[in-house]
């Protein structure tokens, strides 16, 4: 069985059982059934036994390396990627080709009981992501009339239908005739002539968005339309039928809002395109071609993520490129390094990879347990992520002329670094020695192509690193780190400065991730990060030598201070932006904070810890729902989980609550999970993508932050 979709009853005959803790747990259960709370009376853990799950869980990790010194576990998201990948091989002329059935297999496998798909483990059928896994299985040739399709339809109409689709659904429906082109909202390719100066450019838009919008532009300006069997279509997912669907987009009942003047604008577009435009047009499309190209270099693909990557490939087709060309070859290869084959019937597709974040919190966990900085998998951890640095310009230049210096999510994106990335990496890299030497690794090839210019195809030479190097690297990565503030004092994930709310309210911008805004889990991860250096801690910058260079630094934490401050809810927490959610971001704040060396017993902080043990659960340990982003009343709660757990527990323990009951009882959650492997399991997706659309499970989540929490229990007992 496909373990994107394992039912919990599969992962519970998997899961340890261990008698006194399942006893007490089913105690729990009863007192809590009866409106009744178990009284707070968990002994402290025994220490050994601490350090013993520690040590298991070290060498679980460690036995996970790569030889040449990187992690990278598997991320699962939802069936759009398979459902992509069916729809791109028809795309490209391919409707038999071996793997459809395989995607297929796996689209069917994950249908809800009740009919369609669901946008994460456990979730509710959502409208997109039915309509994308029906048609695609459409194209696979599975017919209509059977049961579990017929089940599928009703719930996409039940709804609302195709209609009331997302705006990327909608245009892989009028690829293949089942959407009217002139129905879905206008990307004209114009939009990358647009100068920086005018309020909107295409740099206001967030990284990924401008890696999807910019060849997408270049796709709607050819509508490219494969023809389809009839008996292939999805006639059937309008409600009232196709005929007579109001296929135009909604305005808001009120007269000026943002959102009708984006759709008047939409109009106006598709009305001035009946009209010659063709120079304009012509000077816009070698504009995106040269943008997209520009971008594929030094990259797994553009953007290394999925949608940018495909579509970079299906408007390079658009524009006439054949299968055969060096970058289409290159950029199709990328696509086909995202599936993981899990037998012969099944093929599951990631939205991207993860080698550089799972490697630096793999780095930064170990050597949280102690493990020596002159440890082998150590140096070589710190030695893979130091050739990952970028050195080249990227997007991010335009708000922040710093030099390059940052790190990026995958094996390859020199155009797109990215803060968290990168203050996780400087954490690590304290932890370890990165010099000595880095193995010769070959570079992922790249095609001969005119393009192409100062790349070689020949294998790396070993790369010698020393320790100023190392000391290098880390300055270069936090000067470029410092430079991508925003003016509110926070810091966003890979832009500065990408904020314009209105952008939201654009037709096209209903994936939910138009802008890149500050975020409170990425600020507080910067404080941890820059707490590693005298200067940056408020408790001590005012003792370094020099100081002009404290105030500067104690200029920097208090803004970001009072972002965090302004950023918090009412209830006392702060929303996650990239971890299931507000467990992830209160979390990263406390730990933040209490590092840079902020006064824990201040009021804001107090309301933090209240929330966390407020919301912890019977069997000790913590959980919160991905339904928490459509619905704040649900933010803390859920099943307990080992991540969450380990996030909640760093967060008290960072505001001084290592000595309390609820401490102890999620420690004793943990100890009472971890497999005899020495590892953990959990089912609940953790991880965020765009909120209410897209959301991830890193596969390493539940082992690597328990190990940290762990740790940081041990120091706490030790008083360190």
């Amino acid at each position: 069985m496909s373990r994107k979709y394992e039912s919990k009853r599969v992962r519970a005959e998997r899961a340890p059982h261990h008698g006194a803790a399942a006893t007490a747990e089913v105690a729990a259960r009863v007192l809590a059934e009866a409106g009744l709370r178990a009284p707070p009376t968990t002994p402290a853990p025994d220490e050994a036994a601490v350090a013993s799950a520690m040590a298991a869980a070290r060498e679980w990790l460690l036995g996970k390396q790569n030889p040449e010194g990187w992690w990278c576990a598997e991320l699962e998201a939802d069936t759009t990627l398979e459902s992509y990948f069916i729809m791109f091989k028809w795309l490209f002329g391919h409707p038999d080709h071996p793997k459809i059935p395989k995607y297929a297999q796996v689209l069917r496998e994950a249908m809800l009981p009740d009919g369609g798909w669901s946008t994460y483990h456990g979730g509710p059928p959502e409208l997109s992501i039915s309509v994308l896994s029906y048609v695609a299985l459409k194209l696979a040739g599975i017919s209509a009339d059977e049961p579990d399709m017929l089940r599928a339809r009703e719930a996409i109409l039940s709804m609302g239908g195709a209609v009331k689709a997302n705006t990327y659904t909608k245009y892989h429906l009028a690829f293949f005739g089942q959407y009217d082109w002139k129905h879905v909202p206008a990307i004209p390719p114009e939009m990358i002539l647009v100068p920086m100066v005018s309020p909107l450019h295409i740099y206001d838009m967030s990284s990924w968005s401008r890696g999807i919008f910019v060849p997408l532009s270049v796709i709607y300006a050819h509508k490219p339309t494969v023809k389809i069997p009839e008996e292939r279509g999805a006639r059937e997912l309008f409600v009232g039928g196709r005929e007579t669907a109001k296929l135009g987009l909604p305005r808001d009942v009120e007269t000026v809002t943002w959102k009708n003047f984006f759709l008047f604008a939409d109009k106006a577009l598709k009305f001035a395109e009946k009209f010659p435009m063709a120079a304009a047009r012509a000077m816009a499309l070698q504009r995106a071609e040269k943008w997209i190209l520009e971008r594929l270099p030094k990259s797994g693909g553009l953007g290394a993520i999925l949608p940018a990557m495909m579509n970079s490939m299906i408007a390079l087709k658009c524009l006439g490129y054949k299968e055969d060309h060096p970058w289409m070859q290159y950029g199709i290869h990328e696509l086909d390094m995202l599936e993981i084959e899990r037998d012969a019937e099944r093929i599951e597709v990631q939205p991207c990879v993860s080698p550089v974040w799972d490697t630096c919190i793999s780095v930064y966990a170990l050597g949280q347990t102690g493990l020596s900085p002159e440890h082998p998998a150590m140096k070589q951890g710190a030695a893979w992520l130091l050739a990952k640095q970028t050195t080249d310009a990227g997007d991010w230049q335009v708000s922040n002329p710093t030099p390059p210096g940052g790190w990026y999510f995958e094996f390859l994106n020199e155009f797109y670094p990215d803060v968290d990335d990168t203050c996780m990496t400087l954490m690590a890299l304290r932890f370890a020695h990165g010099w000595g030497t880095l193995p010769g690794i070959p570079p992922r090839p790249l095609p001969a192509s005119p393009v192409q210019r100062g790349f070689k195809g020949s294998e790396a030479p070993p790369k010698e690193y020393t320790e100023a190097d190392q000391r290098a690297a880390s300055e270069r990565g936090v000067l470029w780190m410092l430079g991508m503030q925003n003016d509110d004092g926070g810091w966003a994930s890979f832009d500065r400065g990408n904020n314009k709310e209105f952008l939201t309210k654009v037709p096209f911008a209903d994936h939910n991730a138009m802008i890149d805004p500050s975020t409170a889990d990425i600020t507080s991860r910067v404080l941890e990060s820059l707490s590693f250096m005298d200067e940056y801690h408020l408790q001590r910058c005012h003792n370094v030598a020099d100081k002009e260079r404290a105030a500067k630094a104690h200029y920097v934490v208090q803004r970001a201070l009072e972002f965090l401050k302004k950023d918090q809810n009412h209830a006392g927490a702060w929303f996650g932006r990239w971890g299931v959610n507000y467990m992830y971001g209160t979390w990263q704040v406390l730990r933040g904070v209490a590092l840079i060396g902020e006064d824990m017993n201040k009021g804001y902080v107090r309301r933090a810890v209240e929330w966390f043990k407020h919301h912890q659960n019977h069997d000790g340990g913590w959980g919160e729902s991905i339904a928490s982003y459509d619905d704040p009343k649900l933010q803390g709660k859920g099943e307990s989980t080992k991540s969450q757990t380990a996030w909640a527990l760093m967060g008290l323990i960072s505001a001084n609550q290592g000595h309390s009951q609820a401490v102890r009882r999620g420690v004793r959650y943990l100890l009472d999970a971890q497999s005899p492997e020495g590892t953990w399991e959990e089912e609940p997706w953790t991880g965020t993508g765009f909120p209410k659309v897209f959301y991830l499970k890193y596969h390493y989540y539940r082992h690597y932050f328990p190990m940290m929490a762990l740790a940081q229990y041990r120091d706490c007992l030790a008083g360190r």
